[in-house]
């Protein structure tokens, strides 16, 4: 039952950049949709189940869903830069090798030589994976530059934080759904910030700010599966299973947001999903 409520947020995490996709709108605009969009869905979840929170964790959990923030404005920046078929893969790399390494140094979740070496391997499979859906011809569109590929890395930062969460000992003593309100405030006031201070209050006026909040209910699904999944199967298992949204996210980024990738690319991109998908597995067993 745990691996299948792992699976609900790799649903909502891969339609969620097709729904803002389809939608449109600027970077402001999808941000404030999904902070607004996960917030209705953690009133929901605090109305039913009435749950308490300490003020620590309430306030903790503000400050990481405010962290998040950054990772998924790198993410959509990203989308508007490479695409989501490309995007995704290197964005799953990222969280993965770097939520592995803080579940291993800090949380110590991979014990002995034997759980180390498989973990590291399966980490290098991921990697190899990443890269092959990175691989652009000349003559496509969106390419994986450099610079898009060093942005991407370091606003992933906010995703390490957020994913690491539900096992932070400041939240330890609260309930998932008494720390999940707060968070998606958090993420609300982030992206409230994130439009105040970029100069774009205008936005608040615009359409498009208020139908990306689909693709926030469809993410706020997701995030409030994964919080139980987490605490139930330790944050490498949870955040493996979560990625699946790779296949997900890429396949439509092609099919319904038509992304253009030629036949060398295409192959490319189905061997390193293949590899991506094979070494997030592995590692379940490290």
């Amino acid at each position: 039952m745990n691996y299948l409520l792992a699976l609900i947020p790799a649903i909502g995490w891969g339609i969620m950049p097709l729904i803002t996709g389809k939608i449109g709108g600027s970077t402001i605009n999808q941000m404030f949709g999904i902070g607004a969009g996960a917030t209705i869905v953690g009133l929901v979840a605090f109305i039913i189940g009435h749950p308490t929170v300490t003020t620590t964790g309430f306030w903790f959990s503000v400050l990481c869903g405010a962290l998040w923030t950054i990772g998924q404005i790198g993410q959509f920046v990203s989308f508007k830069r490479m695409g989501v078929s490309n995007t995704i893969p290197l964005s799953t790399v990222f969280q993965l090798v770097g939520n592995s390494l803080i579940g291993v140094i800090i949380f110590g979740e991979w014990r002995g030589a034997r759980a180390l070496t498989i973990g590291f391997i399966a980490l290098a499979i991921v990697i190899v994976g990443a890269l092959m859906t990175s691989v652009t011809d000349q003559s496509s569109g969106k390419k994986v530059t450099v610079q898009n590929f060093l942005f991407l890395l370091i606003t992933s930062i906010g995703y390490w934080v957020y994913s690491a969460f539900p096992k932070m000992p400041m939240v330890a003593n609260d309930s998932s759904l008494g720390i999940f309100l707060p968070e998606m405030l958090g993420i609300l006031l982030g992206s409230v910030i994130y439009a105040i201070c970029s100069g774009n209050i205008d936005s608040f006026k615009q359409k498009e700010q208020y139908l990306n909040i689909w693709g926030g209910i469809s993410w706020g699904i997701a995030a409030l599966a994964y919080i139980f999944a987490g605490r139930a199967l330790g944050i490498n298992t949870a955040f493996v299973f979560t990625q699946m949204n790779v296949i997900i996210a890429t396949i439509g980024g092609i099919l319904v947001l038509h992304e253009h990738k030629t036949r060398r690319e295409m192959s490319f991109t189905i061997a390193g999903i293949i590899f991506i998908v094979a070494g997030s597995i592995l590692t379940i067993f490290a």
